[in-house]
């Protein structure tokens, strides 16, 4: 039998719009009183972790697992920083995403990223907290067939390697010609090395969860050449990527497009196809998704649509989906 699953909510989207952010302590209140979720994914900023304590004491939600950026050649004491702040407040895992770029300027290298790994992990295997390398836009895992290749050096090394898998990164690509070209995963798609369709055999997803890289899931609903986000710009004037999508019809004037709900099928389907996994394989690693529906300007930035909302139905599937899994 599959050890069961928990499944938490991003802090950073325990909000309704971007237009007001609430306390700490609002955060876990409303958590709380949502019912549908068993912990809070953030790391607490250094000033604010007596805050996040209280807070968590306070209501009763735990912060399972916490999550963060970093840059190579600059940011390695803060990663060690986070798994020990992590290990404090009982989390189990890190979610970690490396820049494409160093503190110098160059891309980061397949190797470098395999040592920076096995570095991490092995302090996180003394305090009892996994890293886990995000697949995630503006980041080196963004042309998706590096994933993979990261992952075998890993391995070579006789270290397991852990992933967080954010398909939504991944679906918003199909079919968005825009897209193709971001980190040359069209290139990959035209040679055969990549298929980004969850239906189709040898789809990437798929790989990464039959290779047993899937430690932490993040579900954010995202639907295939989305819509780009024209309510929110970037500094450099750039219109957002739109990588999130509602998970049930928003209200007139609440989202930037026309909502259709069958579009979600290929997002639901690798959900699907992680649980399906989860439940009839004994090596799987997975222990955990969190629901990570953000207010980002890539994400639902200048959007009119409960955030919070819309996370509790996405909460609610998932535990039905689970439920129906595990049941067959």
């Amino acid at each position: 039998m599959a050890t069961d699953l928990l499944f938490g909510i991003s802090g950073g989207g325990v909000l309704h719009t971007d237009a007001h952010t609430p306390s700490i302590d609002t955060i876990f209140r409303m958590v709380k009183e949502a019912g549908v979720f068993d912990y809070v994914e953030r790391s607490p900023p250094p000033l604010q972790v007596d805050d996040f304590r209280r807070a968590m004491q306070r209501h009763g939600i735990p912060l399972m697992s916490g999550s963060f950026f970093y840059v190579l050649g600059r940011d390695e004491p803060l990663m060690e920083w986070h798994l020990r702040i992590a290990r404090d407040f009982g989390g189990k895992a890190q979610n970690t995403q490396i820049m494409v770029h160093d503190a110098e300027g160059k891309r980061v290298t397949d190797e470098r990223l395999a040592d920076t790994y096995c570095w991490i992990a092995e302090i996180g295997d003394k305090l009892g907290v996994t890293p886990c390398f995000e697949v995630h836009v503006n980041m080196w895992s963004e042309r998706f067939t590096r994933v993979a290749k990261v992952g075998e050096l890993v391995e070579k090394r006789g270290i397991p390697f852990n992933i967080t898998l954010d398909h939504s990164h991944v679906i918003f690509k199909i079919g968005n010609l825009h897209e193709r070209h971001v980190e040359n995963n069209g290139d990959d798609m035209d040679a055969g090395l990549l298929e980004l369709d969850p239906f189709r055999p040898g789809n990437v997803c798929e790989h990464w969860i039959t290779k047993n890289w899937v430690r932490h899931s993040h579900a954010r609903p995202a639907v295939p050449d989305n819509p780009v986000n024209l309510w929110a710009k970037h500094p450099d004037g750039s219109f957002g990527r739109g990588i999130q999508y509602p998970f049930f019809k928003p209200k007139e004037g609440e989202y930037v497009a026309p909502w259709d709900g069958s579009r979600l099928s290929a997002w639901r389907e690798v959900l699907r196809q992680l649980m399906r996994h989860h439940a009839t394989d004994p090596k799987s690693r997975l222990q955990q998704i969190t629901v990570e529906m953000i207010p980002g300007i890539d994400y639902g930035a200048g959007h009119k649509y409960s955030i919070f909302e819309h996370s509790i139905a996405v909460a609610r599937w998932l535990r039905q989906t689970w439920s129906e899994i595990k049941a067959m």
